[in-house]
């Protein structure tokens, strides 16, 4: 009868438990049952403990729920020869133009080229993404290579995935590209909504810069004619976008490869009447 009774006494210290910080000697059993007084109280402790926390410190780190540094629109096109993008250099920090040497557009291995709008270090985390696909690729070494259809996939997978944590990469991007002849040239959101066009814009560009892109794009534009077309676009956002800034790069992929024009501005003219004084004819208004 004693064995039994100290082997009993063992199984029951086995079920107790120490929780540090508290000298609680509690069974397990009891502590678990939901709506035991003694587990609720338990648990206001620990939350006090680490500041209202339940939440370890490590699952804290968040990234950016918000955006800080953001690049304003991307405009592409496609031409007679392959695809052509625009994109000016200015990162905003809130209202401020903070940057204005941001480049918003990269090559991404042979056959594609992608421009970004919105939060910069989220596009250096998705660029980040892209080296090590490109690069896991490359490591097959079977002669082919991940076309602007495969890569735009891969991007729409990433950002609806980012986006079903609660936790999104903060940008608009465009991704085009030529392969076997083929031109393609699409676009992903935040939320990963895709799709494919002749001619796409983000931001303030898709409220501003598609009508004109409508009335002039054709399919069988210029290199030359295409660039004006994107310069057009780009002066009246320009003239119309706060965050945008008169320095710009265009871009352009065909099959021979990826060129990227160094930066330039354009001709502006602001002695328009409505420039000079917006509120004309506008009587009574605040």
């Amino acid at each position: 009868g004693c064995e039994r009774a100290a082997k009993g006494k063992k199984k029951e210290k086995k079920k107790q438990r120490t929780i540090e910080g508290e000298g609680f000697f509690l069974s397990r059993r009891k502590l678990y049952q939901i709506g035991n007084p003694l587990r609720e109280s338990l648990l206001m402790d620990l939350m006090k403990l680490r500041g209202g926390n339940l939440v370890s410190h490590e699952a804290d780190s968040q990234r950016t729920q918000n955006p800080y540094v953001t690049g304003t629109s991307v405009i592409g096109i496609k031409y007679k020869d392959g695809i052509l993008m625009s994109a000016d250099m200015g990162g905003s920090y809130g209202s401020t133009i903070r940057y204005k040497t941001v480049e918003r557009i990269k090559p991404i291995g042979k056959h594609s080229l992608l421009g970004a709008s919105g939060e910069i270090s989220d596009f250096q985390e998705i660029l980040r993404y892209l080296d090590e696909l490109i690069l896991y690729d490359n490591m097959w070494d079977d002669g082919n290579t991940l076309g602007p259809k495969e890569v735009h996939n891969y991007l729409t997978r990433v950002m609806y995935n980012r986006r079903n944590k609660f936790n999104p990469l903060w940008n608009s991007l465009v991704l085009g590209g030529v392969k076997n002849g083929q031109k393609y040239l699409g676009t992903v959101s935040m939320i990963g909504v895709h799709y494919e066009d002749n001619h796409i814009a983000t931001g303030f560009g898709n409220h501003l810069a598609r009508p004109i892109l409508r009335d002039e794009w054709h399919e069988n534009l210029s290199f030359e004619e295409g660039v004006r077309l994107l310069e057009k676009c780009m002066r009246v956002l320009l003239y119309r976008d706060r965050s945008a800034v008169n320095k710009l790069q265009i871009a352009k992929i065909t099959e021979d490869g990826v060129t990227i024009s160094p930066p330039y501005s354009l001709k502006t003219h602001w002695e328009f009447s409505s420039f000079k004084n917006p509120t004309a004819g506008a009587e009574g208004s605040w």
